[in-house]
């Protein structure tokens, strides 16, 4: 057996023992595991630290160092969504449904873990707690596989996680890290079938198109962000400068950080001037069409195509005057990733039609597009943002990470 296979063999067995443990001893392993997150803090940043040195000495940029970037306060955030996670209602053993058939069989649905999971994600290590905080409250193991980026602080959060759960009285196979960061071993991890019952890729374009492509376990597709920022001609401005300044500076390297503003041609003059005065707090890169040039002058920077359906994750914004609504809804469906999506109007009916027509995960009237997020939508934390349509859509909590079993209940009966 390969390293990883022995990971999953492992995992397999554990996540037997987790999918028949109660809520409360689940709960209390993750209140272990936030207690010894609090306990090893200095640790965990000194390691990652050490992290973002080597990241700085390869150039890597700084969008990307703020997702490596741990701080006291970062912690803090991680630790309460292990909490908010702990505190949720256990979806194991849900029954969903129960009916009487005809026969006088009982046949009901009731709601189970998935199995193992395995998540590859980037240089993102708050993803390791979240994902493992998730996956133990709906009684699946996970292994985890992150970029090399993030190594050491993954590593120190995954050594914090298993020791808690052995001192909890579970198996610290709950929770395993592939601690080769090469190609190979995300190649093999998208093949370990027979111990992987799903894998789930968080990241950009490129990782998430290889593990859609190449992978021969199922996957749970998280998609790119390419999310708009629509300014309707109702739209109070003001309003609109907000919310497109937030939904672009205040983390641009997320995938739910807005990437395309569109603003309807009767507010152009007025809004772009005003949002621009924003935007230039940050330096924001404008990648206009020529009338959003015409209106602002030589610092925007002319589209070209692949502006439009580009996901920067940096402080650059693609900027377009569109004729209305219909057009912006089309622009949309058209360009964007289906993951969020945001008018800015104060007519009910316009903000209804965007509702209903625009094809997005989440889809938001007169907000930012920053609110998809698990933490933020009440599910404590997210295991990802799926953009697929089969099985789970939007923020991935506990329920998006369980299956089902029919049970039957009878007293006898064969089948004539």
């Amino acid at each position: 057996m390969t390293a990883l296979e022995t990971q999953g063999l492992a995992a397999k067995c554990a996540a037997r023992v987790l999918a028949v443990a109660g809520a409360a001893e689940k709960n209390a392993a993750l209140e272990a595991i936030a207690q010894a997150l609090c306990l090893h803090q200095d640790a965990i940043l000194a390691e990652n630290q050490k992290d973002l040195d080597a990241a700085r000495a390869g150039g890597m940029k700084q969008s990307l160092l703020d997702r490596l970037a741990l701080s006291p306060q970062r912690i803090a955030g991680i630790v309460e969504g292990v909490r908010q996670v702990a505190a949720l209602p256990d979806p194991v053993g849900e029954v969903t449904r129960m009916t009487r058939r005809p026969n006088g069989l009982i046949i009901g649905k009731r709601r189970v873990p998935l199995g193992v999971i395995g998540i590859i994600y980037e240089a993102r290590p708050n993803v390791t707690v979240d994902a493992a905080a998730l996956c133990l409250k709906s009684g699946n193991a996970v292994i985890l596989r992150g970029g090399k980026e993030a190594f050491r602080s993954n590593q120190a959060f995954v050594s914090v996680m298993r020791s808690a759960l052995e001192t909890a009285g579970l198996p610290g196979d709950c929770v395993a890290l592939v601690e080769d960061t090469s190609r190979e071993s995300a190649n093999e991890l998208m093949g370990l079938t027979g111990y992987l019952d799903v894998l789930i890729p968080r990241g950009g374009a490129g990782l998430i198109r290889a593990v859609v492509q190449n992978a021969k376990v199922p996957v749970i597709e998280t998609g790119v962000g390419v999310c708009h920022v629509y300014v309707d001609a109702e739209a109070d401005l003001d309003m609109g400068a907000d919310i497109i300044y937030n939904a672009k500076t205040s983390r641009p390297s997320v995938c739910n950080a807005a990437e395309c503003l569109l603003v309807h041609e009767a507010v152009a003059e007025a809004f772009l001037p005003k949002a621009k005065a924003l935007l230039d707090e940050k330096h924001v890169e404008l990648r206009g069409c020529p009338r959003t040039a015409e209106i602002l002058g030589p610092c925007v920077v002319p589209a070209a195509a692949e502006d439009w359906d580009t996901e920067y994750g940096d402080y650059i914004l693609a900027v377009r005057v569109v004729k209305d609504a219909d057009e912006a809804i089309a622009f949309i469906n058209d360009h964007g990733s289906g993951h969020s999506e945001a008018i800015v109007t104060a007519n009910y009916f316009t903000a209804q039609k965007f509702l209903d027509e625009v094809d997005a995960a989440a889809v938001y009237v007169n907000a930012a597009t920053r609110f998809t997020d698990g933490f933020e939508f009440g599910l404590g934390a997210e295991i990802g943002i799926s953009t697929q349509k089969m099985h789970a859509r939007g923020p991935m909590g506990l329920e998006e990470l369980t299956s089902s079993k029919y049970i039957v209940y009878g007293t006898g009966q064969i089948r004539t």
